[in-house]
């Protein structure tokens, strides 16, 4: 099976895929090059993962789409920092470009945003998942508030969760 993971990250979504042929598309080089380093057997892009799915998708079976949620998370309305920006509608256009235009399986994955959101998804957690197959309800063993830990401590943490190891500040 041939998969496209976009916005790859350092790959903690890809630890638990076998048997697979995997082309991940990360935009930073840095987080790509840990992706790399513990999946060496994948290729690995770095470009725009939003282009890519427009310029390749007929090339995979399966893909998997996790882009930034920063611009969705309810942290917009509740952080200190009182910014205001436009939600990033991308997240949106790659959901209805795949239910019209892929044949094989999807997933786009993000938070669930401050805004009500525009297509319905399945909640697990504090995840919203799309897809043209049905997603059952399971566990995500989430560290307790990793997200507020924006330091060594909280870094460590998340590499434990999971399981990915990376000396670089990334």
């Amino acid at each position: 099976m041939r998969v496209l993971n976009l916005y790859a990250g350092v790959g903690g979504n890809r630890k638990l895929w076998t048997d697979v042929q995997v082309t991940a598309v990360e935009h930073n080089p840095k987080i790509a090059a840990v992706y790399q380093r513990y999946f060496e057997q994948d290729t690995v892009i770095v470009g725009d993962a939003h282009q890519y799915l427009l310029d390749h998708s007929e090339e995979f079976d399966f893909i998997w789409s996790s882009p930034p949620c920063q611009r969705h998370s309810r942290m917009n309305k509740g952080s200190r920092h009182k910014l205001k920006r436009y939600p990033d509608f991308r997240l949106y256009e790659e959901i209805v470009f795949l239910q019209h235009f892929f044949k094989g399986h999807w997933v786009v994955e993000n938070v669930v945003p401050y805004y009500d959101a525009l297509i319905p998804a399945t909640r697990i957690d504090r995840h919203l998942f799309w897809s043209n197959f049905p997603i059952s309800d399971f566990e995500i063993k989430t560290p307790r508030s990793f997200i507020n830990k924006c330091n060594l401590a909280g870094k460590h943490e998340l590499m434990e969760w999971l399981g990915i190891y990376y000396p670089e500040n990334i």
